[in-house]
């Protein structure tokens, strides 16, 4: 079978099926922001839904929120034109999840509120530990919604037809909308969408695939390796050196665990049960869609051909949507264009409401009005932040029109990772743990995974084009995280908080029975749902 070269292609052009089914997409989802923002009257209920999301919503939200734009387009074409290493990323990226069901779930649950700081907060002083996290928060915020808006910019100049500006624009106006007015039970039920949609449309996809090779994956496979040889099936092509996959792994792995718009989907369940159980559910949808997107990379490059995927985009984003109209046509290529933009808007969303989060729960109720701010002021300032730093995206999205942003994802999740992941175990582990140890640590982390990754070759050869890089691995992960911890760890010992030690004992306890209070304060009202989909608050 030799590869097709989808001459005449739709990619750049207005498709009508793309821009009726992102229309229709938008319109639902718009209804559901209408509705939630009915219900949308406190704090609680903008950040964290009222805590009235069943376990399996959330896990649907969580595998929404978690199966970006860079999943679905980025490792599809990663595999196509790489063969069986650009697995590598999405193996790295599931086996966070583990860790996230035994180590941060129910514990984040019963001691927190909107963010990762209340737990990290807890038993220390709050001020300069909020502080530090809200600056790593809103340093992984802002990275990976630089990366997905430049991305969005991209592909929908491509998918449809639209002019970069346009496209960045249009993403962040309806991004605004559903945090702006619906808060989190409306971007709940985005990604629930979104991730039905995609899941959808991705198995349509990978069975179109199957269907040209007898539903025989060993046949794909063997086709691929007599086109391009028997190492495409094998790995180091991708990632040759151990010491980069070891890096690599480990950012990708602990980075989930430190996400803050993945963690704070925690606070949206009725109890810590559900915590656990929401991650279950996500961890099988997220694998499953993994395994479907091995499938769709080997296709592309078989049925597309990697010489056809790189002469549209040089770095195998498109092999999706071409696979697509290769084996279904324009409408099939105008439902999947559409799918990839609700991909963006829903984990768009997800961003923006952590970092409102950080601004107003943390900086502005915690740290400016001491806890004393009265709930009309915390909701109003949450909207203002929602705002800004909507206007924020769009703005950042337009500047960096034409970069190489591929190395800001990766950097999103080494200071997730190097960042908030070690201070947040040690907040929960550590008995003697304190506030100059956790500021320290999180700043490391944060700031050792900037300067790092501005030295590797991802920025100064790739991006700067200089002949060679200060720093050799291209993910700093093996560094900045064992860095992280010593640094908490020895600032700890050095500068030890009595109080800080005495507190533990409530902490650990809080921890694994739930507090003696609620954590989360109940609605003003039940939350009414359509049928049978969110429960109201048990808290």
């Amino acid at each position: 079978m030799n590869p097709t070269t989808p001459l005449g292609t739709q990619l750049g052009q207005p498709n009508t099926t793309a821009i009726i089914f992102f229309l229709l997409f938008v319109g639902i989802t718009l209804a559901i922001t209408y509705w939630a923002a009915r219900k949308t009257k406190t704090t609680s209920e903008f950040f964290a839904a009222g805590g009235g999301v069943s376990a399996a919503q959330n896990g649907f939200a969580l595998a929404g929120d978690f199966m970006s734009a860079a999943s679905f387009l980025g490792i599809a074409g990663l595999v196509a034109l790489s063969g069986f290493d650009g697995l590598i990323y999405s193996v790295g990226w599931l086996v966070g999840w583990p860790v996230v069901t035994f180590l941060i779930a129910e514990p984040l649950r019963n001691l927190g509120k909107y963010t990762f700081a209340d737990v990290v907060a807890y038993r220390l002083k709050q001020t300069p530990v909020r502080l530090s996290a809200a600056f790593g928060t809103l340093a992984v915020v802002s990275f990976y919604l630089i990366a997905q808006m430049v991305g969005a910019g991209n592909l929908i100049h491509l998918l449809f037809g639209l002019s970069y500006e346009t496209a960045v624009v249009i993403v962040g106006a309806v991004m605004i909308l559903y945090v702006l007015f619906g808060g989190m039970i409306a971007t709940t039920w985005v990604q629930i969408v979104k991730a039905v949609l995609l899941l959808a449309g991705a198995t349509a996809l990978a069975l179109a695939v199957l269907y040209k090779f007898g539903f025989s994956p060993v046949a794909l496979f063997n086709e691929a390796a007599t086109q391009y040889g028997a190492e495409t099936l094998a790995p180091g092509k991708l990632v040759s050196s151990p010491l980069e996959a070891i890096s690599l792994g480990l950012a990708l792995m602990f980075g989930t665990a430190g996400l803050p718009h993945i963690l704070m989907r925690f606070y949206t369940v009725p109890d810590a049960k559900a915590a656990r159980s929401s991650v279950f559910y996500a961890t099988g949808l997220i694998g499953y869609f993994y395994l479907v997107t091995f499938i769709l990379g080997f296709g592309a490059s078989v049925l597309v051909g990697r010489a056809a995927i790189t002469g549209v985009d040089k770095g195998g984003n498109m092999a999706a949507p071409m696979l697509a109209e290769v084996v279904g046509g324009t409408g099939f290529l105008g439902f999947i264009s559409a799918v990839a933009f609700a991909t963006i808007l829903a984990v768009v969303a997800g961003l923006t409401l952590s970092g409102a989060a950080a601004l107003s729960h943390d900086l502005w109720s915690t740290v400016v009005r001491k806890g004393k701010a009265p709930e009309s002021e915390q909701l109003k300032v949450a909207r203002i932040a929602s705002l800004a730093l909507g206007i924020l995206a769009i703005i950042l999205g337009v500047i960096f029109k034409g970069q190489n942003v591929a190395f800001m994802v990766g950097l999103a999740f080494a200071i997730a990772a190097s960042g908030n992941f070690p201070a947040l175990l040690l907040s929960m582990a550590w008995k003697n743990f304190t506030t100059r140890g956790a500021v320290a640590c999180m700043l490391t982390g944060t700031f050792t995974a900037v300067v790092l990754i501005f030295l590797s070759p991802t920025v100064q050869v790739d991006l700067l084009h200089n002949a060679a890089a200060p720093f050799p691995l291209k993910n700093p992960g093996i560094i900045t995280i064992p860095l992280a911890f010593v640094v908490g760890v020895v600032v700890s010992l050095l500068f030890p908080e009595r109080e800080a030690a005495e507190r533990f004992a409530e902490v650990r306890h809080r921890m694994h029975v739930g507090a003696p209070t609620p954590s989360l304060p109940a609605p003003e009202a039940p939350v009414s749902t359509p049928p049978a989909v969110v429960r109201p608050s048990k808290a």
